[in-house]
């Protein structure tokens, strides 16, 4: 017999949550309603609460091919979404809005989905089980968020916020990545440049200084003897390169392996602390307006376990799933697992104290907005001249080192002179 997460309120209006075990959902409706409860959130729980959030390597490649192969540019699906809300809120059915959206869609693979979706509605599903059925479009938070607002009759409104979200989360996915663009692409450049001069510059001085048979200084056979190996072995080296950056691709995908990963990017220098900001920004926004939609708390905090993007988090919400569940305050909970800033953890506790807690949690996403803002405004204006000086240094450091025979060379005859 399955079970069922419900968020109910009483007769006196006070909110309850639980799980109930039932036949089947509309069973489970009719329970709660015999009880004097009026249904907020009724929802099936197929997986074991305590389960980790982290699928299994296979499922994770699984989950990235499928989202490839039907990738959606985000502009689409904020487009649908809000136009969704409107044709819904205008009177129209879901069905038809659906398929007025997918006759106006340009992109043929949303197209494609759009058309699956209609079908799957008029075989009799719900628009969160159609949905739910395309998981490389439409998220589990997407879904949760939809099925929410069809229990509590608001979907329109649901379906708004959504859009709302949705955008806001990619102007801050967009803002962190334009602060590290920069850097990556120095970095790669300065790898080419060094490979260039390595591969085809360090080989012709070897050349002539071999032919004088005198004896090089330290440095600059040492990078003779780079320049050699390397061309020597060039494709076992680039194949080395190439299964290295795999094996950290897959690496990162195991429970160990990613906390490493994550654990860096929050410490690293300067970049450590954008990220940080992001990523609870996102924490704050995507709890807050699951919440405001009526999801259970312990079903929000799954559905954020999916979307924050570090699996530091991820860890350390999963612990405070445990303690919520041991009856710990939501505020106490997270400040317990000692990842959350406590300037967040304290707008927490208040909104527990005040009831808007979603609200709260709202203030909390905009501060954190407004952090990536100003750290990404200060990467702009340091990050620059830094990588050109790094750039710099490096390039000549390996030209200094080529060409430090010929200067010792020179000072040797200005003694002889």
């Amino acid at each position: 017999m399955p079970n069922f997460q419900y968020v109910v309120t009483d007769a006196k209006g006070i909110r309850r949550e639980d799980r109930i075990r039932s036949t089947n959902l509309d069973a489970a409706m009719q329970t709660l309603s015999k009880k004097g409860y009026k249904v907020i959130s009724l929802r099936e729980v197929r997986a074991a609460m305590g389960e980790s959030a982290l699928p299994p390597i296979y499922e994770q490649v699984q989950v990235r091919l499928e989202r490839w192969r039907q990738h959606v540019p985000l502009t689409s699906l904020v487009f649908f979404t809000r136009q969704l809300s409107t044709m819904f809120s205008a009177g129209l059915t879901i069905e038809k809005s659906i398929g007025n959206l997918m006759v106006e869609e340009k992109n043929p693979r949303f197209r494609k989905v759009l058309a699956k979706v209609a079908n799957e509605l008029k075989k009799g599903l719900a628009l969160s089980e159609a949905l739910a059925n395309n998981p490389g479009v439409f998220d589990g938070l997407y879904v949760a968020l939809v099925h929410a607002g069809e229990v509590s009759g608001q979907l329109h409104i649901i379906l708004e916020e959504l859009a709302d979200y949705l955008e806001t989360q990619e102007d801050t996915r967009r803002k962190v990545i334009s602060a590290l663009t920069y850097p990556v692409i120095v970095l790669i450049f300065m790898g080419l440049i060094v490979a260039g001069l390595i591969l085809f510059v360090v080989p012709q001085f070897s050349e002539i200084y071999a032919k004088f048979g005198a004896r090089l200084p330290g440095p600059t056979r040492a990078l003779v003897a780079i320049s050699q190996g390397v061309s020597r072995n060039f494709i076992p080296v680039l194949l080395g390169v190439i299964g290295a950056i795999v094996a950290g691709w897959f690496a990162s995908m195991t429970e160990r392996g990613g906390m490493v990963f994550d654990t860096i990017k929050l410490h690293f220098p300067v970049f450590g602390m954008l990220i940080e900001n992001s990523v609870m920004n996102k924490f704050a926004k995507t709890f807050g307006i699951l919440l405001a939609a009526g999801v259970p708390v312990l079903e929000s905090l799954g559905h954020v376990q999916k979307v924050v993007g570090n699996r530091v988090l991820v860890k350390a919400l999963e612990t405070a799933k445990m303690l919520i569940k041991d009856g710990f305050a939501i505020s106490v909970a997270l400040k317990k697992v000692d990842v959350f800033p406590p300037t967040l953890v304290q707008l927490i506790a208040t909104g527990e104290e005040t009831g808007e807690m979603d609200k709260l949690l709202d203030k909390a996403s905009y501060f954190y907005a407004k952090q990536v803002d100003a750290i990404v405004s200060r990467l702009t204006s340091l990050i620059e001249p830094i990588m050109i000086i790094v750039l710099g240094a490096v390039v000549v450091s390996i030209i200094v080192t080529i060409y430090l025979p010929i200067f010792k060379l020179g000072m040797a005859l200005q003694r002889g002179l």
